[in-house]
């Protein structure tokens, strides 16, 4: 069972926008290769950062409005916020090891 979470466009301000601490969104769709490679490292790290840093995905094609409000134009569309900012993104597939980078920066910050 995977520690990430689906999240849609009513659901978005609540879980991340409103959310304090940090938090990874995956701006995806299903039928993006590079996405599908990205969820296992995604699966990874929601277990690692477990109470510390929340992981959720985000279905461009289901949720446009937050896409377009974002700026989302490439996926997999990564954007790391803090206490419901932006403070971090990478565009395109990401290892394990920099998406850590970016977690950490922000948990540190």
């Amino acid at each position: 069972m995977s520690n990430v979470q689906h999240v849609n466009e009513s659901q978005f301000a609540s879980q991340v926008e409103g959310a304090s601490g940090v938090v990874l969104v995956d701006f995806t769709a299903a039928w993006c290769p590079p996405c599908k490679a990205l969820s296992p490292v995604l699966d990874g790290l929601a277990e690692r950062y477990a109470g510390r840093a929340k992981v959720v995905k985000v279905d461009v094609d289901e949720n446009p409005g937050v896409s377009a409000r974002y700026g989302v134009q490439g996926i997999p569309n990564l954007l790391v916020f803090k206490d419901g900012q932006v403070v971090n993104q990478a565009v395109g597939f990401q290892p394990e090891a920099k998406l850590a980078t970016l977690l950490d920066s922000a948990l540190e910050s």
